[in-house]
C-alpha cells in the first residue's frame, strides 16, 4: 500500500509539472505584475534547482556577527531542527534549501555557495522571537514568505504579517488559483498549484521550510488539514489571468 501511494504521488507530481518549463530565461526582476504561469515556473526553478555545495558551507553554531546558524545539512541534529537535514557535501543536490529570513535567487544562491556562504538556516522558536534579528548574513537560500515574494516577483521579501496587505481575501478555498495563497499570520505561507480531485479536498502547493524536510517542495495537502491549522486564502492584486 506505501509502495502504490508513493508512485501515486510520484505520477500525480511528473503529469503535473510536466506543462511548466523553466530555463535560464527566467527574469527575477521586480515586475509591476506576474502571470499565474510565471508564478509557477518561478516556484518550479527554485524546487528543481541543482547545486553542489562544499564542507564550507556547513554551519552548526554562531555567525560571524554572533548568530546562530543551522544548516540543513545531513549532518543537522534532529533534536535542534524538529527534523533531519538532507544536502550533502561534495554532492549534487535538488532543490533550494529553506533560509529564515532568505530571499535569493538561484543564481545569487549559487554566487553565494561559491563565497562560502553557509547552504540554509533552520527554523526555530528563537528565530521566531527574534524576528529580522535572527537572520544571518551569512547563509543563504529563502524562506516561505521569501519564496511568495520571488515567485510575485515583489521588489523585497514580504512577511506573513505583510504578504496579506497585498492581496484580496478569498471567501472559499474552492476559489483557489495557480498563483494564490494560502498564509497563516505570522507563521507560514503556501504557494497553491491546483486541486487534484473533482471533490476539491485536496491539492498541490509549493511551499519551503515544511516536513519532511527543509527546502523548496512541491505535494498534496489535504483542504481540511490547513483549514484547520488556520490558513486563509489569498489572491495577489497584481496577479494577472
Amino acid at each position: 500500500m506505501h509502495r502504490f501511494l508513493l508512485f501515486l504521488f510520484i505520477s500525480i507530481l511528473s503529469t503535473s509539472c510536466s506543462t511548466l518549463r523553466i530555463g535560464r530565461e527566467i527574469d527575477y526582476s521586480p515586475a509591476s505584475s506576474v502571470r499565474r504561469i510565471e508564478t509557477l515556473r518561478i516556484a518550479e526553478s527554485y524546487r528543481r534547482h541543482l547545486w553542489t555545495p562544499t564542507e564550507q558551507n556547513i554551519l552548526h553554531g554562531q555567525d560571524a556577527d554572533g548568530i546562530r546558524v543551522d544548516t540543513p545539512d545531513s549532518t543537522l541534529s534532529v533534536s535542534r531542527a524538529g527534523r533531519p537535514g538532507w544536502w550533502k557535501p561534495g554532492k549534487m543536490n535538488q532543490g533550494m534549501p529553506y533560509q529564515w529570513g532568505g530571499f535569493d535567487t538561484p543564481e545569487s544562491f549559487d554566487q553565494k555557495i561559491k563565497q562560502g556562504f553557509a547552504a540554509g538556516d533552520v527554523y526555530t522558536s528563537d528565530k521566531r522571537r527574534h524576528l529580522y534579528d535572527a537572520v544571518s548574513n551569512y547563509a543563504c537560500g529563502v524562506d516561505c514568505s521569501g519564496f511568495i515574494s520571488r515567485c510575485w516577483l515583489l521588489d523585497r521579501p514580504y512577511s506573513t504579517r505583510e504578504l496579506p496587505k497585498l492581496c484580496t481575501p478569498l471567501t472559499n478555498y474552492n476559489d483557489l488559483k495557480a498563483g494564490d495563497i494560502l498564509n497563516k499570520h505570522n507563521t507560514h505561507v503556501l504557494l497553491f498549484y491546483k486541486f487534484i480531485d473533482k471533490e476539491k479536498t485536496r491539492f498541490l502547493a509549493y511551499e519551503t521550510g515544511s516536513p519532511p524536510t527543509w527546502k523548496v517542495l512541491l505535494h498534496p495537502i489535504k483542504v481540511d488539514y490547513v483549514k484547520g491549522l488556520g490558513y486563509k486564502p489569498y489572491r495577489y492584486k497584481r496577479i494577472i489571468d
